[in-house]
């Protein structure tokens, strides 16, 4: 009885279709990964949803909307949404989800394809099975289990750990900065590959100065050629998609207004680094507050840590709020 419990079991597993499991990965990998363009339409992204923006680009077929996906734009989607570690499946999966979105079934050579490519199904397993011949089973004595292994413990958390400014390490005293890996309370001391890697200090000599954070003006080493990151791990030609948009957050009272620069950001960071886990492309859906990012959330995540300090505060409040006409001014006590 158990046994045909089991294959009827195994049978109404196999025998789900294969249209609702592209379903459910390619929901799962838009909202994962492309929901932070094709969501709000950034960058002339077409939108979830909007027959209009896909009218066109279902006009020019299924395939060419997959070669878009997984090779990226000339209008600065990157091939596979910038997240490669997607299979071409998963990438083919979304685009029908995004076309489902507009009432739009995918081809049926693009179903067929799909078809094609998925396992095969294991052979019916059989009702019946001939009994053999009792076998005798001796009892073997058995084994203590073998003792656990006794893990280390992690060191206690000392009270300079335990500060909540202690992140920003680029606070550090002058004489202090560009620590040796060894001693910069981020590496492990007691790891002997720490000791191999090469001391900041050598690494940045001769870059462009900047009066903050490690002390180097990253932005003017990347425009003036010093530093070339590099965008695919296998590709030394590949380029980056760069972003010239700038995002200004205005600021109450009299401090300048924030402007978030996507450029130099997208020149050396992949737009994944930031979206959606730590901002939402959502207008108003993200709160900003200098405690958030003191506290190593929002912009905290990378400055303090791998940027510049929020000390600096001229280098995002750099937007100087309009002028109060002087008729105006006047009027105030």
């Amino acid at each position: 009885m158990r046994r045909i419990l089991a294959i009827a079991f195994v049978a109404a597993v196999l025998a789900t279709p294969v249209a609702a499991q592209d379903k459910g990965a390619g929901k799962a990998t838009y909202e994962k990964t492309c929901a932070l363009c094709h969501g709000p339409g950034l960058a002339g992204a077409p939108k979830y949803g909007n027959r209009g923006d896909w009218a066109p680009r279902i006009k020019a077929g299924t395939a060419k909307l997959y070669a878009s996906a997984l090779k990226g734009t000339a209008n600065g989607m990157p091939g596979k949404g910038g997240n490669l570690s997607l299979s071409d499946a998963e990438v083919k999966a979304a685009v029908d989800h995004l076309l489902a979105s507009v009432g739009e079934a995918r081809s049926p050579a693009a179903s067929a394809s799909a078809k094609a490519a998925a396992p095969a199904a294991p052979a019916a397993l059989p009702t019946k099975v001939a009994s053999a011949a009792p076998v005798p089973v001796v009892a073997a004595p058995v084994a203590p289990p073998a003792p656990r292994p006794v893990l280390a413990t992690a060191a206690p958390v000392t009270a300079a750990a335990a500060d909540p400014n202690a992140f920003n390490r680029l606070l550090a005293a002058p004489g202090k900065r560009n620590a040796p890996p060894a001693e910069d309370g981020i590496h492990d001391p007691a790891n002997a590959g720490t000791h191999a890697l090469q001391p900041p200090l050598a690494a940045l000599g001769g870059m462009p100065p900047l009066g903050a954070g490690n002390r180097v003006n990253w932005v003017a080493s990347l425009d003036g050629g010093r530093i070339r990151p590099r965008w695919d791990r296998d590709d030394p030609a590949a380029s980056a998609m760069v972003m010239d948009l700038n995002i200004v957050r205005e600021v109450k009272g009299s401090m300048p207004d924030v402007v978030y620069p996507h450029k130099q950001h997208t020149e050396w960071l992949d737009c994944s680094n930031c979206h959606p886990q730590i901002f939402i492309p959502q207008k108003g859906a993200n709160q900003i507050s200098m405690a958030s990012i003191m506290l190593g959330q929002k912009c905290g995540v990378c400055h303090g840590k791998v940027a510049f300090p929020v000390s600096e505060c001229r280098l995002c409040h750099s937007k100087k709020k309009d002028a109060v006409p002087a008729a105006v001014a006047g009027t105030r006590q």
